[in-house]
């Protein structure tokens, strides 16, 4: 008698657990993310046809903070690394490191399933360029603009699951040896998957 009187109280119990096993999101919220990443250049060189950029996985982390229920800024900080060709030779290899600082819009804060947009800056850092069959390749360091949709799934407690789309605009000047400098379309689209937890 007590053990069915017992699991008939859990069982009615259980729906408001499944309802308090997440918080919604709420004005002074610090989140953190861990995601990875897949960078997809769009790239084009000004006058020569074929560049080519490698897609590449890495690895990243963003910080938001919530300054309403609804409005947050998130900061994305990961660095990769590229290959550049062109048909005819190598440009070798580049790093990029490119903080984006963006400020997103979460239309449902309260709900498990909360979707979101942004929109923001970008400054491109390219650093430990291999110039490849060129003695020598430089790159401009540049600002770019970014837009961003993603969405947000809350577990138990502070924890959440991520996923999350970029688009980069972002143009710098190649310097390459024997050749000049040329303008450098990069345009990457950044494809994550990730966890959060809110602070």
């Amino acid at each position: 008698m007590a053990l069915g009187a017992l699991l008939g109280t859990t069982a009615l119990s259980a729906p408001v657990l499944a309802a308090d096993a997440f918080q919604g999101k709420s004005a002074g919220d610090f989140l953190v993310r861990a995601r990875g990443i897949y960078v997809i250049p769009d790239e084009k060189l000004d006058g020569i046809s074929g560049l080519s950029i490698s897609n590449e996985v890495v690895p990243e982390v963003d910080f938001s903070y919530f300054v309403t229920d609804n409005i947050a800024f998130e900061l994305i900080a990961a660095t990769t690394r590229h290959e550049v060709s062109i048909p005819s030779a190598s440009l070798g290899k580049v790093s990029l490191l490119p903080p984006t600082l963006t400020v997103q819009y979460h239309f449902m804060p309260k709900a498990q399933f909360s979707p979101y947009v942004g929109a923001g800056l970008n400054y491109t850092f390219f650093y430990n360029v291999d110039s490849g069959d060129f003695s020598s390749v430089k790159y401009d360091n540049h600002v770019g603009y970014a837009l961003q949709a993603g969405v947000d799934y809350a577990l138990g407690g502070n924890w959440s699951l991520n996923a999350d789309v970029k688009k980069i605009f972002l143009k710098t000047d190649a310097h390459v040896s024997g050749v000049g400098t040329v303008g450098t379309t990069i345009d990457p689209w950044i494809v994550g998957l990730g966890v959060g937890y809110r602070f």
